[in-house]
């Protein structure tokens, strides 16, 4: 199985990822890493780690289509089984979704359908849940609304700040995503 991974920022999603295929753990391939603006670490960890990368920087566009549209030729051309959004803070135009319809996975910081967006640790906080967790799920054309593939709980601590809080659901989502990638990469 090829992947193509998506990154926004510190890739730590993708370190778990690729540690996991480095020790034999996770049968898959890591065709590229691929990220929406410069100078991210997740990108550095990619190079690091040897594997190809790449960057579509939101910025070098003159419109939201025309960087669809780059995002779209960029992943495509490395024939991927699946894309992983892994931290990747773009919203991809329905062209993507349909390109790679049911091949698109998603990590998510809450317990879809609650807390979907940008937020999710902070809005189930405020919302005064005592569990909440992470999603992996397929991506839609929705924000967060993709069938759900697996979840994780995480209980809420008296004493947790976002910050607590969003480290611990971290390393349940990098557990969930690696059984999920292991389960995806199944003949």
């Amino acid at each position: 199985m090829r992947i193509v991974v998506l990154v926004s920022g510190t890739g730590s999603n993708l370190q778990a990822v690729i540690d996991a295929v480095a020790a034999g753990s996770l049968d898959l391939e890591i065709a590229a890493v691929g990220a929406d603006r410069l100078d991210t670490f997740g990108i550095e960890r990619s190079a690091a780690a040897g594997l190809e990368t790449f960057v579509v920087n939101f910025k070098d566009y003159a419109s939201r289509a025309d960087w669809d549209a780059a995002l779209l030729s960029a992943v495509a051309a490395y024939t991927p089984d699946y894309v992983i959004s892994s931290g990747f803070m773009r919203i991809v135009a329905p062209s993507f979704i349909n390109a790679f319809e049911g091949r698109y996975v998603n990590t998510h910081p809450a317990l879809l359908p609650a807390f979907p967006g940008a937020h999710g640790v902070r809005d189930a906080m405020a919302y005064g849940v005592k569990v909440t967790g992470c999603t992996v799920h397929f991506a839609d054309a929705g924000v967060d609304t993709g069938p759900i593939i697996a979840q994780t709980p995480v209980a809420v601590l008296p004493e947790d700040t976002e910050e607590s809080l969003h480290e611990r659901i971290k390393i349940a989502e990098r557990e969930l995503l690696i059984k999920v990638l292991g389960e995806l990469a199944q003949p």
